[in-house]
């Protein structure tokens, strides 16, 4: 039960980073956003340093690199997805792919569901599929070049979970401060090479800032979720986190909820009250 409510808690966190980062993407080039994003986050797992602790054995060094470089592709693709949007449809589409790969290596890695379990899983990544079915706002269909940033977004937003996850347990927020400071840095060096692209767009500090941080909360939150549960049942329930980014998008910049997007988020709620039992 811990588990799931963590891994609830990191696919909120999740939800409202992207957003914003979708929304502070629209506002500048996507690297302006990224680079107050990132040393944002990093700034917050310092401070998580001091309270949680954190080792670097070598293990800890290489997967948090691992997971950093796969974090930084991610930062750049799925808010540069969000801004081209629409947001109630290429999110979900991430977000599919990104439970896909954690949860089969977690199932490949030995992990046994329950009955309710069994049921679960499918009916979270069905929910997922679900809340995908909108049009977007307006009735817009998102290009082929949106499509294949969010596949590709979801794939390094997989690649990073699966990272943290094959950390050292009693590492503490080690792999969390190693991949950001690695994402960090090759964001800032791509940021410096591409400069003269960037455009003179000022980035919306605070709304780059604040996702940086939710993007950290959420991160721990997943890494404690994944130490303490299953990562087939924790990676499927974190990738939920489109329900935030949907209903954020509807409130804040009126874009219209499709019926089956209703009928996923409802079915979401029946998919984790199943997972809560495994």
């Amino acid at each position: 039960m811990i588990a799931l409510l963590l891994a609830l808690g990191s696919s909120l966190a999740y939800g409202c980073a992207d957003f914003l980062g979708g929304l502070g993407a629209r506002k500048a080039h996507v690297l302006r956003t990224v680079m107050i994003a990132a040393p944002a986050s990093l700034t917050v797992e310092l401070l998580l340093w001091l309270i949680l602790g954190a080792s670097f054995a070598p293990d800890t060094l290489a997967w948090g690199t691992a997971s950093g470089v796969a974090s930084a592709a991610a930062f750049a693709l799925l808010y540069r997805t969000l801004a081209i949007g629409p947001m109630n449809v290429l999110s979900p589409v991430t977000a599919l792919v990104s439970a896909i790969l954690p949860v089969g290596v977690g199932l490949v890695q030995g992990e046994h569901l329950g009955l309710a379990g069994l049921i679960g899983l499918p009916l979270a990544l069905t929910a997922v599929v679900l809340v995908s079915a909108g049009h977007g706002a307006g009735g817009t269909r998102p290009s082929r070049t949106a499509l294949m940033l969010a596949l590709g977004a979801g794939a390094a937003i997989a690649l990073q979970l699966v990272f943290l996850h094959q950390a050292p347990s009693d590492s503490g927020v080690g792999p969390l401060i190693i991949g950001r400071a690695v994402s960090s840095a090759v964001t800032l060096a791509a940021a410096g090479v591409m400069f003269r692209r960037l455009g003179p767009d000022k980035p919306a500090y605070a709304i780059a800032a604040t996702a940086g941080v939710l993007d950290s909360v959420a991160n721990l939150l997943f890494l404690l979720a994944a130490r303490s549960g299953d990562l087939a049942v924790v990676a499927v329930i974190t990738a939920l986190y489109p329900a935030g980014t949907v209903l954020l998008a509807r409130s804040v910049l009126a874009e219209c909820i499709h019926r089956g997007q209703l009928i996923g988020l409802g079915t979401a709620v029946v998919a984790v009250s199943l997972l809560a039992l495994t």
